[in-house]
């Protein structure tokens, strides 16, 4: 049975373009002999990584969509884990491919965005409001003390 699958990789930053496009036609051709549909690759170039991988900063990110039977992705994995070019590589099963974007046409958004709430300007309250929540633990540290039967300590 086929699934889809997604498997974004990143490749060193410091190698040179054509051994880039080895690289990915590598993969490429690994996953056609082994019967692979809807193939879709997206190089989305050089990229500054969230945290240092060994001694690189950035990498050249690739993403492959496809459809292809499970069996095949532990081999495309193993294929990626020994390579020297390959520092980070991720396969995900999803539930329906994207569609590539015609050339020229820009790519499409995340699905997903985070908005930041917008805040209301303080008011006048807001101050009064914490002079008097202070007041309030003031008021009730000092009674505490005193109930207790414990003295203020007087100044000589």
């Amino acid at each position: 049975m086929l699934n889809n699958y997604e498997t974004m990789y990143i490749i060193r930053p410091d190698i040179p373009q054509d051994q880039v496009s080895q690289e990915v036609k590598r993969y490429q051709e690994f996953l056609k002999q082994r019967g692979v549909e809807d193939l879709t690759i997206r190089n989305h170039g050089k990229k500054r990584l969230a945290y240092k991988i060994g001694k690189h900063q950035d990498g050249i990110y690739v993403q492959m969509n496809y459809r292809v039977d499970g069996s095949v992705i532990a081999p495309l994995q193993r294929e990626m884990r020994i390579s020297e070019n390959v520092i980070r590589f991720l396969t995900l099963s999803v539930s329906e491919i994207p569609k590539a974007p015609a050339e020229g046409e820009a790519s499409p958004q995340p699905a997903t965005s985070i908005s930041t709430p917008t805040t209301e300007p303080a008011t006048e309250t807001a101050p009064t409001e914490m002079g008097a929540a202070e007041a309030a633990a003031e008021e009730t540290a000092s009674p505490a003390s005193e109930e207790e039967g414990t003295e203020k300590p007087s100044a000589i």
